[in-house]
């Protein structure tokens, strides 16, 4: 009873929350999915009701932390993460498959992501190889200057300084490059800016969040830790979402970036104690 009372408590909450995602999307095509989904769960929940006798509550936690998820990262990326917990659901389901009705719940909870996932048209997606881009770009390039200028300047505001004309510098430069290999490629004006602006606005974000260690502290050293981890952090979190709503192994994308990203760091620290020791003070 307790398990299927958490079922039930399941079924109702991504129902509310399909029918949250129907009234935001402006998309109709995904609007007649979401709703099409928050019917079906709608009717799971129901079906359960008449073996329980009770009816349950929504999770309102997990509403407001799909909404908040939905409205930065995407509905894609969470559908695909309830998905994965529909997956347990499944195995939850299994013992109750002698009560009539409860295989034709799973095959519709195992239907969902080849029936409907895929009919789903997220703009965002379209343009996530220009997110790529510019975030690659920037944690190889800039992990790179600042740990080069770290040695070479040993000033927290002329780090800061030179590392933002020169993120500024490479986001332009990176996002006028994309908006040219689009048109190149034969894609409409409007098509080229908006990927041009997806990679420049990641470079950017990511040359603040890099930079920011060395505009709140003194020690360039920690500052530079700190700018390190700031960048582990962005490659775990990019690559979670990617691995999310591309379905690839999180794992492989994150070590490949790391460490590319690390050994182009480690290499610029090592040029930069070399100018520091020659041409230094």
């Amino acid at each position: 009873m307790k398990t299927l009372l958490q079922l039930q408590k399941d079924e109702i909450t991504s129902s509310l929350l399909y029918e949250m995602l129907a009234k935001r999307s402006k998309d109709e095509h995904n609007k007649r999915i979401f709703v099409r989904l928050a019917a079906q769960e709608k009717h799971h929940y129901n079906f359960l009701i008449k073996h329980t006798k009770r009816e349950t509550l929504p999770s309102q936690f997990l509403l407001f932390i799909y909404g908040v998820f939905a409205a930065i990262l995407g509905n894609t990326f969470v559908l695909k993460m309830m998905e994965r917990s529909e997956g347990d659901a499944l195995v939850n389901y299994a013992p109750y498959t002698h009560i009539e009705g409860i295989e034709a719940i799973m095959k519709e909870e195992e239907a969902h992501e080849n029936q409907l996932f895929d009919m789903l048209n997220e703009k965002r997606l379209n343009y996530m190889g220009s997110v790529v881009l510019g975030l690659n770009d920037a944690l190889v390039e800039l992990t790179g200057a600042l740990a080069g200028f770290t040695l070479a300047l040993q000033s927290s505001q002329l780090i800061a300084l030179t590392g933002s004309i020169t993120g500024v510098a490479a986001a332009l430069s990176m996002a006028s490059s994309e908006y040219l290999s689009r048109k190149s490629d034969g894609e409409t004006t409007g098509e080229a800016i908006q990927a041009s602006t997806y990679t420049g606005t990641a470079y950017l974000v990511t040359v603040v969040i890099l930079i920011l260690p060395f505009l709140l502290l003194s020690n360039v050293y920690i500052s530079l830790i700190l700018t390190v981890l700031a960048a582990m952090f962005i490659i775990a979190g990019f690559n979670f979402y990617y691995s999310v709503v591309k379905e690839e192994s999180f794992k492989r994308r994150f070590l490949e970036m790391a460490i590319i990203s690390f050994t182009v760091a480690l290499i610029s620290f090592g040029i930069g104690f070399v100018l520091n020791k020659f041409l230094g003070q």
